[in-house]
């Protein structure tokens, strides 16, 4: 267990940074793609021609994030042992909602095309993500009750930020909103993970170069 803690922070490193780039570095092999536009699952969709390596990473990632709970339970624990239960829980359910299941359950090509698959694979996203949302907020409360002030302030703004842009990207789904810059719902996304994942990578890198 001693092991699994150190190396979570690792895991859950690699998890974050690798959300943000393996897209771009699959993109180019999918013509047409776009990445303002265009929900990252898309690059996991039937007829995607990156689709195995992209749902590969996605068990990875899913993977990843659950071997980082101990890492992030054992640092908060001594703090508040129900809030860590929650935020870790949130960590798990993110991980294999939004990550594990986008790998055996893949989108459609386009939205007017409705499968069960793209359907547990909507409801497993959906819930995963409201969840993750919550993380930073979370993370916030734990880190001033620690006395890290730092961390607290990276994640209380990080929390706003991924809200907003959480909204934006709901919006962008809606009729009255395309053709606009609302109608970005990638650009959205991919903001709403970067918020999210920051208050994480930022305490990971600090419990890497600085463990307790």
């Amino acid at each position: 267990m001693n092991l699994l803690i150190k190396y979570g922070w690792h895991c859950l490193l690699i998890a974050v940074i690798g959300e943000m780039i393996i897209p771009f570095i699959l993109a180019p092999f999918y013509k047409g793609y776009n990445h303002t536009t265009m929900a990252i699952s898309v690059l996991g969709n039937v007829n995607s021609p990156v689709r195995l390596p992209f749902n590969l990473w996605m068990l990875v990632a899913g993977v990843l994030f659950l071997l980082s709970t101990p890492s992030v339970y054992s640092l908060y624990d001594g703090i508040s042992k129900p809030l860590s239960v929650v935020t870790v829980l949130f960590i798990g359910i993110f991980a294999v909602g939004a990550c594990i299941f986008s790998c055996f359950f893949s989108v459609s090509e386009t939205k007017d095309i409705v499968t069960t698959a793209s359907k547990i694979h909507g409801v497993g996203s959906a819930i995963g993500f409201m969840l993750f949302l919550f993380v930073p907020l979370f993370l916030t409360i734990l880190s001033f009750k620690a006395g890290d002030k730092i961390s607290g302030i990276i994640a209380i703004i990080s929390f706003v930020l991924a809200l907003l842009s959480f909204v934006l990207f709901i919006m962008a789904d809606k009729a009255g909103f395309q053709h606009t810059l609302i109608a970005k719902e990638g650009l959205w996304q991919r903001l709403n993970l970067l918020f999210m994942y920051l208050p994480l990578a930022c305490i990971a890198i600090k419990n890497i170069v600085s463990p307790l």
